[in-house]
């Protein structure tokens, strides 16, 4: 008996909308729902060297939990290229700051790291509140 494999094309591709409320969702945990949506690996399609996967609308980021010490233990660094210039910042701060960069930054450490990895975070809307602009686009 004969297995046959069908590639899907990109064009036959179709990508349903996933709206995520993250208020009171565990950090860790919420990334990687969201990334296994982003990859498609949901779907019976998934295929690892292809894009296909949805897109997701993330609200109220700024409402999500951490477990243990993490709001003044963790420490997101950025360098600013120049000599002697790297920055520190507590996820608490950070969380006060912008909290859509400390979910955007969970999902891609989630993500492979290929030439996919942009074109699935770039599917990924986040917003600090309930309210979007994508309410005709989910189901």
């Amino acid at each position: 008996m004969k297995l046959k494999s069908t590639i899907v094309k990109e064009k036959e591709i179709t990508r349903s909308w996933h709206l995520i409320d993250l208020s009171g969702k565990t950090l860790g945990r919420i990334s990687v729902e969201i990334a296994r949506i982003l990859m498609g690996k949901d779907k019976v399609s998934f295929s690892l060297n292809r894009d296909d996967g949805d897109y997701v609308v993330a609200i109220n980021a700024g409402k999500i939990v951490t477990t243990g010490n993490k709001l003044k233990d963790k420490i997101y660094y950025h360098h600013t290229a120049y000599t002697g210039h790297l920055r520190e910042m507590s996820l608490k701060n950070l969380l006060q700051k912008d909290a859509r960069l400390v979910i955007s930054h969970g999902v891609a450490g989630m993500l492979p790291k290929n030439t996919l990895r942009p074109r699935r975070l770039a599917r990924l809307k986040i917003f600090n509140d309930a309210a979007h602009p994508y309410a005709n686009k989910i189901k």
